[in-house]
């Protein structure tokens, strides 16, 4: 069976419109997604106003530390391939905000961005006035996205939402679904300012998307993270199905463009899988998506049709994770931004490639352990470049080499203050001496990804 739906993502031209630059400065200007304003009143308020367009569809929802948006997309292409059309919202976008809202594999053009707008401005009206009423902030840039989002899903029609979380769980904005299957991807130490600082704390938030008659996919967790997730699900009293146990990576190994997967299921065993990515975290994110996807779309211990899973698995793209960019010298962008993903990075990096030197381009944002990231990579890189990203949140150049010179030894650290200056001194010094064999990895932020594609041509991420 072949979907009409599968190959959109490549089919269809964006088409612009005169006034998405206006909509997209109005929404920017508006309260950022890390500013979180602890409650789901005012966006319950929204869907109820707009008839509640997120209850129109089925949901699979996920959160987690690292591997959300990979895992998300993964299970959207599964469910694609169905024959079921598809939305897919995750966050943060590498080049343009379009990506965050996805039709049918598709990022929604520019001038659905707009309609999307103008479906949501006079709730969005109604429900800030009310809330300056009360003297609460106006709906802020990540609530406004996703109120667009659940319109246009409903507006399309889609069949299944893949809605990612954007920061934690149980007040993330996206918390107003009711999911079919509720997924935890591993969790590890991030945005502790927001989520709390140590792991049973963070995992406590991730677990609020967990609620009653949702099947529960759990990917690979440290004991204290586990605990507090399994212990949500039987308050919750919901099916559970933990990786490692009920499913999981079988058997692995390298294959051109990516890797050759064997992965099991509580239905059965999924043989021969091409994954064109690489690193055993995005192995661990295949089956996770697939142990989802199974629970939507097949009945308990039923399998979904092996030749849809490979096909689907096969298109499977996740922009900016060890994404390659150039090849001469090969020039690989990742979006690991904090300890975990960093170490994962590493990993994948030594195993996927084989290089005779590869030079680092690290930009981090100030908020994030950034000694901890860097010690993650020193090991794979022979040298760094600090650089900043278009962000105001990047930490200063030189403030980012005084901590990697701790890290790396003042020999082994470059400054630059711009990323264009950073990518050429990091190609010099790769192949000064490792010659055509050598390499770049741009790492450390999911700006710098979508710095690094804009400035290489690859523009926004599909």
């Amino acid at each position: 069976m072949s979907s009409p739906h599968p190959r959109s993502e490549r089919a269809r031209t964006p088409v612009d419109d005169p006034r998405y630059a206006e909509v997209v400065a109005g929404i920017l200007a508006r309260n950022p997604e890390h500013r979180i304003h602890p409650t789901l009143d005012r966006v319950r308020e929204a869907c109820g106003l707009l008839g509640d367009p997120q209850r129109a569809y089925r949901v699979v929802h996920v959160a987690g530390t690292n591997g959300k948006t990979s895992t998300a997309r993964m299970v959207e292409r599964l469910v694609r391939e169905h024959d079921l059309r598809t939305g897919r919202f995750t966050s943060p976008h590498l080049v343009d905000v379009t990506e965050r809202i996805s039709i049918d594999g598709e990022p929604i053009s520019r001038a659905a961005f707009v309609r999307a707008w103008d479906d949501v401005e006079a709730v969005v009206d109604i429900v800030d006035a009310r809330a300056a009423e009360r003297g609460d902030p106006r709906l802020s840039f990540f609530e406004v996205l996703t109120l667009m989002a659940f319109a246009a899903f409903a507006d399309a029609p889609v069949d299944v939402a893949v809605v990612e979380t954007g920061l934690g769980g149980t007040w993330d904005t996206t918390n107003v679904v009711e999911p079919d299957v509720a997924v935890v991807t591993p969790v590890a130490m991030d945005h502790e300012a927001w989520l709390g600082s140590t792991l049973e704390e963070i995992a406590a938030q991730k677990a609020g998307i967990v609620k009653h008659g949702a099947t529960f996919v759990v990917g690979r967790q440290e004991e204290e993270a586990a605990g507090v997730l399994l212990a949500r699900a039987a308050a919750e009293r919901v099916t559970v199905l933990r990786e490692g146990a009920d499913f999981g990576v079988e058997s692995r190994s390298l294959a051109v463009g990516g890797q050759l997967l064997s992965l099991r299921t509580r239905g059965g065993l999924y043989t021969d899988v091409l994954l064109p990515l690489h690193g055993a975290h995005q192995a661990s994110n295949a089956a996770v998506a697939l142990a989802a996807a199974e629970a939507l779309l097949a009945l308990p211990g039923d399998t979904l049709v092996p030749g849809l899973v490979e096909a689907a698995f096969t298109d499977a793209t996740s922009p900016g994770r060890l994404e390659v960019l150039r090849t001469s010298p090969l020039l690989v962008v990742d979006s690991a931004h904090n300890p975990a993903g960093a170490r994962a990075l590493a990993e994948a990096v030594a195993e996927a490639f084989t290089l005779t030197r590869l030079v680092g381009v690290v930009a981090i944002a100030g908020d994030k352990d950034v000694e901890g990231v860097l010690a993650a990579l020193e090991p794979v890189l022979a040298e760094v470049v600090v650089t900043r990203t278009s962000s105001d949140r990047s930490l200063e150049p030189a403030e980012l080499a005084d901590i990697a010179e701790g890290v790396f030894g003042e020999d082994r650290v470059h400054v630059a203050e711009r990323l264009d200056a950073a990518l050429t001194t990091a190609v010099d010094l790769a192949e000064s001496e490792g010659g055509p064999g050598a390499g770049v990895l741009v790492a450390g932020s999911v700006v710098l990804a979508g710095d690094a594609r804009l400035l290489l041509a690859r523009g926004g991420a599909r």
